[in-house]
């Protein structure tokens, strides 16, 4: 497909392969997000299908103006997790499954995922989008639906905190007044 939109009329007029095509591009990295975010593999996969369905049930949600098809994606899979949580699902495995996810040793596969799973999980859930999932500024703010200098704010925040406790600082305290 050309671009977004050309895709994007294809899906909403029911054309399954153009649907297809955007699931096999799509797909695995919206489950691997899912799986960080809601630390259950079932859950996720359950969610990576519905957020599909949604978007083939749904067609005319996406507005091509406010960013990439993709983001959109993400976006409904986010408000999907947040759906399942007020379900009372608890999670099963761990709050990161980066660890599976590594090539690296046990020992440092463990020291990142404990890292990352010290983050407040807005925060982790931010570091993964821009930095596994590679997604931009604009993409994130599309996901999260909040405005660019917002997003790199709270990108900056992440960062820090993530450095903070990699360095054996922990996070830093809320001061009461």
């Amino acid at each position: 497909m050309a671009d977004d939109r050309e895709l994007w009329d294809h899906i909403r007029r029911g054309d399954a392969r153009a649907f297809d095509e955007f699931y096999r591009q799509n797909g695995t990295r919206l489950l691997r997000f899912l799986r960080q975010l809601l630390g259950n593999d079932s859950a996720a996969q359950d969610v990576t299908q519905e957020t599909f369905l949604h978007l083939w049930q749904r067609p005319n949600g996406f507005h091509p103006e406010k960013g990439p098809l993709r983001a959109y994606l993400f976006g409904i899979g986010r408000k999907r997790c947040v759906e399942w949580w007020r379900r009372g699902a608890v999670a099963e495995d761990s709050p990161s499954s980066i660890a599976s996810l590594s090539t690296r040793s046990t020992e440092e596969s463990s020291l990142i995922t404990d890292a990352l799973a010290r983050l407040d999980p807005d925060h982790r859930t931010l570091l993964w989008l821009r930095e596994v999932e590679g997604q931009s500024y604009e993409e994130l703010a599309q996901i999260l639906d909040i405005p660019i200098g917002t997003v790199k704010s709270r990108l900056f925040t992440a960062r820090e905190e993530l450095r903070r406790i990699w360095l054996g600082e922990g996070t830093r305290q809320q001061e009461t007044p």
